[in-house]
């Protein structure tokens, strides 16, 4: 159940920074902010608005709210294989995966199917440079950087599973800066006085609010086609891997976008910042960290979240402090009996499953939010 930390919030975290509770109280301030701002279970500080956090908004939208990763989410496929089925070890599929899946800043790669599927998704409504335009093609398909990842999980049941974790990549953060530097302008130029300057706002019915949702929704079409796109192909690698298997279903959705919704009475703007729609019905994919369990969730539709839900753990940890304060042995140790990147530990101690929130305690918290289908066990993990 949520509690009240400041005016104006809701909170279902038990455990969150107090800077995190000043910025998403300098968010609920906005005039054109309609209703409370909900923290989820994951809440952390973000830029300008809190990573984990829900925002309804009448007549307007923070660009910096959305993110640079527009679109950024999950994608989780169940098959037909157990674990009895798999070979001893799923070490052959890490070359193909890393072959398949480029990973990394910039990382792209060629493929003579992308441009149909690029074709299907029409173009951004702003006007892409030639560079722009070979990144779009070129990333495609591409997983990126951070704690975006592949895995392959079992379930309770001992049911196989892949999830991933992708965005926009460079497209998508170059449109989101520029639409977000296009607000502080806009901002300085009116005289807008803000508490954050991340919190520029763009107004509904100007050209400039036209044209940042255009390329938002652009975006976010390219992430879920993208996440698609790698879907398939982990699946296909893994099926060869072990000789068989079929698709039972696939869960893709986003974490970080906008959407215009109705809550209590009235037509908002739900900006979800590292937060998933959990209305009832809704499934979703809720990723822990590295060494962790993951869940498959159904929504409660809880109109106090504005049918919503985390997006994860939730880092407790800097990138900086966890690479100054953990180490990479004891990463090796927490990813014991795993396949993993394991010749690359000491670039992902950041990724440290002590730098991120206890996902059990981020599932109980939002009890009230979703059902939890089921839980998985990474027996395999690949790292942007």
């Amino acid at each position: 159940m949520p509690n009240q930390p400041a005016p104006n919030l809701l909170s279902w975290a038990s455990e969150i920074d107090e800077g995190a509770i000043a910025q998403a109280a300098r968010t609920a301030r906005l005039p054109f902010v309609s209703g409370h701002v909900a923290l989820m279970p994951d809440a952390h500080i973000g830029i300008g608005a809190t990573v984990g956090s829900v925002i309804p908004t009448e007549n307007a939208i923070i660009p910096a709210a959305v993110g640079v990763d527009i679109g950024c989410g999950m994608v989780a496929t169940e098959t037909t294989l157990t674990a009895s089925d798999l070979p001893d070890t799923l070490a052959a599929l890490m070359p193909m995966v890393e072959h398949r899946i480029p990973a990394g800043v910039g990382k792209g790669h060629q493929d003579p199917s992308t441009d149909r599927a690029l074709g299907d998704l029409g173009l951004p409504y702003t006007d892409l440079n030639p560079r722009q335009s070979r990144k779009v093609a070129d990333q495609f398909g591409t997983l990126g950087s951070g704690n975006h990842f592949v895995e392959v999980c079992l379930d309770e049941r001992d049911q196989v599973w892949t999830v991933l974790h992708s965005g926009s990549r460079g497209v998508g953060n170059q449109l989101a800066t520029m639409h977000i530097v296009g607000a502080k302008k806009l901002m300085k130029k009116q005289a807008t006085s803000l508490e954050d300057p991340d919190l520029a706002y763009l107004v509904q019915s100007t050209p400039e609010f036209t044209a940042y949702i255009e390329d938002m929704l652009w975006a976010q079409r390219y992430a879920m086609a993208s996440r698609a796109r790698m879907d398939k192909v982990l699946i296909n690698a893994l099926f060869r891997v072990v000789g068989k298997g079929e698709r039972v279903r696939t869960i893709n959705c986003h974490h970080n976008f906008t959407q215009q919704e109705s809550h209590y009475g009235k037509s908002l703007w739900i900006t979800r910042k590292g937060a998933i729609k959990a209305d009832t019905g809704d499934e979703g994919v809720i990723p822990g960290s590295m060494g962790t369990c993951s869940y498959i969730v159904r929504g409660r539709g809880n109109p106090e979240s504005y049918n919503s839900c985390s997006h994860g753990a939730g880092r407790r940890m800097s990138r900086t402090k966890a690479k100054r304060e953990l180490s990479a042995t004891s990463l090796t140790a927490a990813m014991s009996g795993r396949i993993w990147n394991a010749d690359r530990a000491a670039a992902l101690v950041d990724e440290h499953p002590a730098a991120y929130k206890s996902i059990d305690q981020v599932m109980a918290d939002q009890k009230d939010l979703v059902e939890i289908q089921h839980t998985l066990h990474q027996i395999f993990n690949y790292k942007g």
